[in-house]
């Protein structure tokens, strides 16, 4: 039996989400649901269905896992409680300071609905987050450092858009490299990651818009670039598509720690992403959770969950035994 999937939000995560799911044969996308105008999305499938995002309740029967697309600036927040109520639902919210705030509001509708929701998986938070947590446990006297880049960020790039003016933009986020081989060398870094990385956006503005308002209201943005040292720069739209189109991305997760009686033998754990697309690598992550979430769910669980509560094993669509031998 296949796991019934719905997408709400068709922009490039969602698009990602639709072709990670023609790569799991153990699943069908039946259903997205979508604020534009219905018969302007044209998915990839068929049989593939198109709703009004208002409409989402109407639809609890029809579908296992509702994969949640959204940005985590306005959307997500708003959105995944509001679905949690019908849906076993899976979301990449993103914004780190707000995850426990999110995950209080999602749990009381998916507990109390009899549901799974699994938040904040993606890279980071989502993967960069489970080996954050084992590379502590395993070197419990040392120091992770998290790099972000080079590359765009979607939820970066979302809260932009977001901004009374702009029309559309696109932010790099820039690791210093010093930094990084710092880190790696076994260098003492401050754990402020603000003065890790450089924010570099190109804007494009609508005709007559206050272009210093605009700058300021990015660069003093909470959660997301103040603090940082952020580059604003102004461009036509056809430089961006020409220039900015590609979404690239990754980074580096470096645990630096020290063993023994006198901490005399040092160590670094390194895990790295080099991502030719962030939403389509995003969308691979959101899948196999969406897996984890109907899983779970069938076996009598719900309420709210991170990566750190999913057992590994409910992410592949494979026995016990085959995986063992597979992987282990």
């Amino acid at each position: 039996m296949q796991i019934k999937i719905g997408i709400v939000g068709y922009g490039n995560l969602g698009k990602g989400v639709e072709k990670a799911i023609t790569q799991n044969p153990d699943m069908e996308l039946k259903a997205i649901f979508t604020r534009r105008n219905c018969e302007s999305i044209k998915p990839l499938g068929s049989s593939v269905l198109v709703y009004e995002l208002k409409d989402l309740d109407q639809h609890s029967a029809d579908i296992d896992v509702m994969i949640l697309c959204g940005g985590s600036a306005s959307d997500l927040p708003e959105q995944t409680p509001t679905a949690a109520r019908w849906f076993n639902v899976v979301d990449s919210f993103d914004t780190h300071a707000k995850i426990n705030e999110h995950l209080t509001a999602v749990d009381s509708e998916a507990a109390s609905s009899g549901h799974v929701a699994i938040i904040s998986v993606g890279w980071d938070p989502g993967m960069f987050s489970i080996n954050r947590l084992y590379s502590a446990a395993i070197l419990p006297e040392g120091e992770t450092y998290t790099f972000w880049g080079k590359g765009i960020s979607q939820g970066h790039s979302d809260a932009i858009r977001r901004v009374d003016g702009v029309l559309d933009a696109r932010q790099y986020t820039v690791p210093i490299e010093e930094a990084v081989e710092l880190a790696r060398s076994g260098g003492k870094l401050t754990t402020d990651s603000t003065k890790r990385h450089i924010r570099e956006c190109f804007v494009v503005a609508e005709e007559g818009a206050d272009l210093d308002r605009i700058k300021n209201d990015i660069v003093t943005m909470p959660n997301y670039f103040a603090g940082y040292q952020t580059i604003v720069h102004f461009i036509s739209m056809d430089e961006l598509k020409e220039k900015h189109s590609a979404m690239p991305h990754g980074g580096f997760v470096i645990r630096s720690g020290h063993t023994g009686c006198e901490n005399e033998n040092h160590h670094a754990i390194e895990y790295s992403l080099k991502l030719d697309s962030n939403p389509e690598f995003t969308a691979g992550v959101l899948v196999a959770y969406a897996r984890a979430a109907h899983r779970l769910n069938q076996e009598g669980k719900n309420g709210c969950l991170t990566a750190f509560d999913v057992p590994p094993a409910y992410l592949l669509p494979m026995k016990r035994e085959e995986m063992i031998r597979k992987f282990l």
